[in-house]
């Protein structure tokens, strides 16, 4: 399959049986040939999720790669806090 899953698997998808994983995302969103997975991206948080599931990124991936605690990330994609000057900067270069 184009996006690395059993058909098994895409029609347990299909019939809400289960959902992908993220690291799935990337493909389904490539065969699609858009991003089902709405988010509002309108906020900073919005930006970081759209992202995150835009590169099949976990929130614990994600922290690793930002070099934060994933409950940072987690605050600044509710929305809760915002990263402050060198967070802010490497995460504007990594989403923007």
């Amino acid at each position: 399959m184009e996006i690395g899953v059993s058909k098994d698997c895409i029609t347990y998808w299909e019939n809400n049986r289960s959902q992908p994983q993220i690291r799935h995302y990337p493909k389904i969103i490539m065969f699609l040939g858009y991003n089902p997975f709405i988010v509002d991206d309108s906020t900073l948080g919005g930006k970081i999720k759209k992202y995150r599931i835009e590169h099949g990124y976990s929130i614990k991936r994600l922290a690793q790669k930002l070099k934060v605690e994933e409950r940072t990330l987690v605050s600044w994609e509710e929305n809760e806090v915002v990263p402050k000057d060198v967070k802010y900067k490497k995460l504007k270069e990594l989403i923007f």
